[in-house]
């Protein structure tokens, strides 16, 4: 048995298959993934995340500790609530985690305060390399008492606004993408709402006290929000293009090989963060992986762990792959040998069952707000 959510009675009652995930029993389904996934396209559906942690950063330093420990700059974090995507390397390069920080303003003091929301295999050891980094001044605080509730779909914002503390309800349905409202100014305490997700899709990620979750999964339930497992995360997560940690990324590649150098701040030249000399050395001399998406054009399923195959050869390695349901078709994100060329449109292959199957390279994202990206032909 793992950990188990404050939403556990209710994916029960529901009779969701459950699985062990990152050390949590989570479900997988609750009955047909394919119509979980599809239900986030069409309208909306709603994922169990609260194993995901959250950490509090606050007090003097805590923006300079952060723009130190993390490959992206927080400096760029200017009002409260915006957020920013980074991961957190090494020194070697090597990702520890890919997460999300976003910026809570100054305390009464002038103290800065940031929440990292970082990945439930990876919070312990998360949490242990944080404070190994920091100094006596800051506070750490894993926010245990809060679960968490990713609303996705095209109708998503409005359902979920509709169960928000009174007040909050206005300032959540204004935020721009990738910011996020605070109950606290409102009287609602730790309700934490973010225009962020997982999905392609638009909506909201709903911090709330643990106490309070399973009443909210009711009510969105009730107005006809789809319960969605694993399963549906990981195929619209593909088909978003968004890399999965321990599967596109870890300690063994950098952000270079995971098509995530966007994510790397290199101005100001002065900011030193841990990894930037692993990083800087591999870009001068190209010596990085090529991360790159692929369409099946043959017949099969793309698997993790396929060989790629260019002109015949091996010459890389597929991190995801899977059936995307809205595209009817078979997507992977693949990691190539250092110094191949494949042009975006040109045709390899890849090793099913020991035989080659044809496939094309493609740019994700597969598929944003419910359609195709890409061109099937």
């Amino acid at each position: 048995m793992g950990l188990h959510t404050p939403l556990y009675d209710d994916h029960l009652s529901l009779n969701a298959r459950m699985v062990p995930f990152g050390g949590w029993d989570m479900p997988l389904h609750y009955g047909s993934q394919l119509d979980e996934h599809l239900a986030v396209r069409a309208r909306a559906g709603m994922f169990d995340v609260s194993h995901m942690r959250a950490v509090d950063v606050v007090g003097d330093g805590a923006r300079d500790f952060l723009r130190r420990l993390l490959a992206n700059d927080v400096a760029r974090l200017r009002e409260p609530g915006k957020a920013l995507y980074s991961c957190m390397l090494n020194p070697a390069g090597g990702v520890l985690d890919d997460l999300i920080v976003y910026y809570l303003g100054t305390d009464g003091q002038g103290a800065d305060g940031y929440r990292v929301v970082v990945n439930a295999a990876t919070a312990d050891s998360d949490l242990a390399w944080m404070l190994s980094q920091a100094d006596t001044t800051l506070q750490l605080r894993p926010r245990t008492d809060l679960a968490m509730i990713a609303v996705q779909g095209p109708a998503a914002r409005e359902l979920a606004a509709r169960h928000l503390p009174s007040g909050l309800a206005a300032p959540a349905l204004a935020l721009k993408p990738f910011f996020a409202a605070s109950g606290a100014a409102i009287g609602a305490g730790d309700w934490f709402v973010a225009r962020t997700g997982y999905t392609g899709e638009d909506g909201f990620e709903i911090l709330v006290p643990a106490d309070q979750a399973p009443t909210l999964w009711r009510a969105l339930a009730a107005d006809g929000v789809v319960p969605c497992g694993l399963g549906a995360r990981d195929t619209l997560r593909l088909e978003a293009g968004m890399n999965l940690y321990g599967q596109d990324m870890d300690t063994t590649v950098t952000p270079l090989d995971s098509g995530l150098a966007w994510t790397v701040a290199w101005e100001p030249t002065e900011r030193v963060f841990i990894g930037r000399d692993a990083l800087i050395a591999q870009r001068t001399t190209g010596t990085f992986s090529p991360f790159v998406g692929l369409l099946l054009t043959g017949r099969g399923v793309l698997r993790g762990h396929q060989p790629v195959l260019v002109q015949g050869q091996e010459a890389g390695m597929i991190t995801s792959g899977g059936y995307g349901p809205t595209l009817g078709r078979s997507i992977a994100l693949a990691r190539l040998h250092p110094g191949t060329r494949l042009e975006p449109g040109e045709a390899c292959a890849v090793e099913i069952r020991g035989k080659p199957v044809a496939a094309r390279r493609v740019a994700p994202p597969f598929v944003r707000q419910g359609a195709a990206r890409i061109d099937l032909d």
